[in-house]
């Protein structure tokens, strides 16, 4: 959500925001809404002040020992003077009660379509992200570690996997449907393994450790921005007005939220792992092979909440950024690391960077992070604020990535790290996870 003066001082910003986007926001819409909000403020504002006054007159009127009763006598009035101009106040202040309650009705009315509209409305995109339409046109921005070049034919993560009896596709999708897998034996000790090993990396580096709800009221939802916009992704529990999260940014993020901060307890940084919940419409062909686009996962995500200052906040991105990038050093997986175009940010992101890990069966890099940066559009939603030094309150400023997403990272290591004899090395960061194990093999 941005400031209503910014979207009024800036309406073809924001309609290019939109188009680069591609979201529907219609921007004359809402200056015309918000324009009649503010008229009908000032009108009511007037008649309520002179309601109020009035009311005070009028009490003093019918008090003889009052002041001004005293003074109208002293000025000549009879006390039925005094009557007749209570009784004609009386009668003017009633008169106002049928404009006042229409402005009320009309004032509920501009609100609702108000707020409405304010969910539309996108955060502009940062000078230096690159136009475009989709993710084909994302710029590579670094690419690290070496693609490894197969003296055998390798196999893809399911048919490794499946070979070594620690992923089940075939009954995953007859217990839950299409994009649903089970891990089993050292596939479920090796997806605890990469979790633990990127909370262990967090932890290190000054990041509280959380543990929050992946249930939560839609209003939470609205307030981080995945709503309404993306509420077809989000597997609704209508009945009780609850929705998984796909991410713990979600309830990290909103944590404090209708709350104010003191600007000494900044930044606040916290990590967190959680179960997510992702219906993934619209997703087709190659994404839905295997662990690559599937409906439940686990991910460690880091937030960043920290003061409203711009070159603050592209500091932590660098620096959450290069987090996740360590967890994969650690790894020794290849990356490439891209500025994500226009077309393909969020509503409320303002830049976004994409890490994408090396994937054989792919033929190339999937995405396996996202670090974004908001500025204050999902603070504005929570009504999530600071005070400073001089008493002044501020909206603060959120940012999040993925440190790492399991399982789909199973998929790089287990293709990566694949032997010609069907079994895996494991990758030299995880061996402590698995009692010191150096390798996979079937059991």
């Amino acid at each position: 959500m941005l400031d209503p003066k910014f979207i009024r001082e800036n309406p073809e910003l924001i309609r290019q925001a939109a188009a680069a986007k591609r979201v529907a926001c219609d921007v004359d819409r809402f200056i015309a809404v918000d324009a009649r909000r503010r008229e009908i403020q000032v009108e009511l504002d007037g008649l309520r002040g002179k309601v109020r006054e009035g009311g005070e007159l009028m009490g003093l009127l019918r008090n003889p020992r009052s002041p001004a009763y005293k003074q109208a006598l002293s000025a000549g009035k009879t006390e039925a003077d005094i009557t007749a101009f209570a009784e004609k106040t009386q009668a003017e202040l009633t008169g106002l009660k049928p404009r006042i309650k229409a402005l009320e009705d009309e004032e509920q009315t501009v609100a609702e379509e108000f707020d409405r509209l304010m969910l539309t409305v996108p955060q502009p995109a940062d000078p230096d992200v690159p136009a475009g339409r989709d993710d084909t046109e994302n710029v590579e921005i670094k690419r690290v570690g070496e693609v490894r070049r197969f003296d055998f034919e390798p196999k893809d993560h399911v048919t490794l996997g499946t070979a070594l009896g620690i992923l089940d596709v075939e009954r995953g999708v007859k217990l839950a449907g299409s994009r649903n897998y089970i891990l089993k034996g050292d596939g479920s000790l090796l997806h605890q393994a990469v979790l633990r090993l990127a909370q262990d990396m967090m932890i290190a580096r000054g990041f509280v450790p959380m543990t929050v709800p992946v249930l939560v009221r839609e209003d939470v939802m609205v307030g981080t921005g995945y709503f309404p916009a993306g509420r077809d992704q989000a597997y609704l529990c209508e009945r009780d007005g609850m929705s998984l999260v796909g991410t713990a940014e979600v309830p990290v993020t909103a944590y404090h939220s209708d709350e104010i901060l003191a600007e000494g307890d900044l930044p606040k940084k916290y990590v967190a792992q959680s179960t997510c919940f992702r219906r993934e419409a619209g997703a087709a062909g190659k994404d839905t092979h295997g662990l690559y686009r599937i409906h439940l996962f686990e991910k460690v995500e880091q937030v960043v909440i920290c003061r409203n200052d711009i070159e603050e906040s592209k500091r932590w991105h660098h620096e959450i950024l290069k987090n996740a990038e360590d967890v994969l050093t650690a790894l020794k997986l290849p990356y490439r690391v891209v500025n994500v175009c226009t077309g393909d940010l969020g509503q409320g992101q303002a830049q976004k960077f994409d890490i994408e890990t090396w994937m054989p069966s792919r033929g190339g890099y999937g995405e396996t992070h996202s670090a974004s940066r908001f500025y204050e559009f999902q603070a504005r939603r929570l009504k999530l604020r600071y005070r400073d030094g001089a008493k002044k309150n501020h909206f603060c400023h959120t940012l999040n990535n993925t440190v790492i997403a399991s399982p789909r990272i199973l998929i790089p290591i287990l293709e990566l790290y694949q032997n010609a004899d069907g079994t895996v090395t494991v990758p030299d960061a995880l061996r402590p996870y698995l009692g010191g194990r150096d390798r996979i093999e079937r059991r």
